[in-house]
């Protein structure tokens, strides 16, 4: 049974038995282990962005050039992408995304709220197709699947890994220790 520390090193193991070989990322706590280990895999290319729509342009990028791209980032930031999911549906490529959540349990910053509880349905009005990850267990079989529909379909695909699961961040004061 995968347990709370290790379900990010099972996803990673996941995503490259899935082929995929590059990572596009916005830094995020909720990523962080995913990151680490793209970065220290030789056979991993992890390319941090400046926004989130990026990561769409570099997954087709890296499709058209006969490689797989998965995109992280956190919910906040599908807000950026919306005008960029017209790509991968329209040319019919693939796209594979691990969105941490925010703004959901126990959220602390009333400015997550918003987008995290729009997340879901934004993705599925702009076409995307949406799975969530609740429990450890849960997170690389989820993304397994979503990416062989991700890939074999060349459909959008997302994988909402929820506030539950990563732990909801606390607020820390400027000089206090957790």
């Amino acid at each position: 049974m995968t347990n709370a520390v290790d379900w990010p090193d099972q996803v990673f193991t996941t995503l490259k038995r899935a082929g995929v070989r590059k990572i596009a990322y916005v830094p995020d706590a909720g990523h962080a282990r995913l990151i680490t280990r793209a970065h220290e895999d030789p056979s991993m290319r992890a390319v941090v962005l400046t926004t989130e729509e990026e990561g769409i342009a570099l997954a087709a990028g890296a499709w058209l050039g006969g490689v797989r791209a998965a995109l992280l980032m956190q919910s906040s930031g599908v807000g950026n992408c919306i005008n960029m999911l017209s790509l991968p549906a329209n040319c019919r490529m693939p796209l594979l995304m691990l969105v941490t959540m925010r703004g959901e349990w126990g959220e602390f910053n009333p400015w997550q709220v918003p987008m995290g509880q729009a997340t879901e349905a934004v993705l599925r009005a702009s076409g995307v197709i949406v799975h969530r990850a609740n429990a450890a267990e849960e997170a690389a079989p989820m993304v397994a699947a979503a990416a062989a529909l991700a890939y074999d379909s060349r459909v959008s695909v997302a994988v909402l890994l929820s506030q539950r699961l990563i732990g909801a961040k606390q607020f820390v004061a400027a000089g206090e220790a957790l």
